[in-house]
């Protein structure tokens, strides 16, 4: 079968992350016959692209400037169900926005997590949100419980990845995730053929020693990471590579 490569590039804020896989043109006579992946496999799936995009989503969105905060409840106001959860969730959102439209500050943007303990089987709630308010109006516009506030700390390389992977950390304990409709979306680009077979060859097997490479492929940005595998049924080989804008030094003069 006839093979290019695609690259699919996400830019979202600073940040950059790029796709490379290979693309199959098969005969007009074959038949595709795709094995289903495991229950196990899908979900394993499922759990890495719902990661990856809200990772996404929160590099383009969120600075320094904005917060995480975490809300519990009170044992008066602890929820018997996740659909009870989710309302308390959003009229609290709905109170924040009417707060922050007083005060003449921007839209709110949020992305939130609901969990449910799988000890305790208490729900919680995690959110990365819009800054500018303080903690204790906070906490009394949330007026069920407990919260915590702390500004959100970007890691050069990766952002704020680490933290929306705690926030998604454990598929086993119920979770629902949204976004607030006004988040701005990671650019996304693809292109084929850009980069050859024998090319992506090379970087799998420079594997982190690829980083020159990759920068000058990827110009304006600074290697963080990478990861690759080889497909044995098909031959194709599959990178994922994680960049970081090179900041501009200002100029002393």
């Amino acid at each position: 079968m006839r093979c290019l490569y695609r690259e699919k590039i996400y830019r979202c804020g600073n940040y950059l992350e790029a796709e490379i896989y290979p693309v199959f043109a098969p005969p007009r006579s074959a038949r595709s016959h795709k094995a289903k992946p495991t229950a196990e496999v899908q979900q394993a799936l499922n759990q890495r692209h719902a990661e990856r995009r809200i990772i996404r989503l929160a590099n383009t969105n969120f600075t320094e400037n904005d917060i995480r905060f975490d809300l519990t409840y009170s044992p008066e106001h602890a929820p018997e169900d996740p659909q009870t959860a989710q309302k308390n969730l959003q009229n609290f959102f709905r109170r924040l926005k009417r707060f922050r439209k007083k005060q003449d500050l921007s839209e709110l943007k949020y992305i939130a997590v609901t969990e449910q303990g799988k000890k305790s089987g208490r729900f919680h709630h995690h959110i990365i949100m819009s800054g500018g308010v303080s903690i204790n109006d906070l906490a009394r516009i949330w007026k069920m419980g407990y919260t915590a506030a702390k500004p959100l700390q970007f890691d050069e390389r990766t952002g704020i990845a680490a933290l929306v992977k705690y926030m998604i950390k454990n598929t086993a304990t119920y979770r629902r995730w949204n976004a607030s409709k006004n988040l701005a979306q990671p650019k996304v680009t693809k292109r084929d053929g850009k980069i050859s077979a024998r090319k992506v060859k090379a970087l799998y097997d420079l594997g982190a020693s690829a980083a020159e490479e990759y920068e000058k492929i990827y110009p304006g940005y600074i290697f963080s990471d990478a990861s690759a595998f080889y497909n044995d049924c098909n031959g194709g080989t599959y990178l994922a590579v994680y960049m970081y804008r090179q900041k501009q030094r200002r100029s002393s003069g």
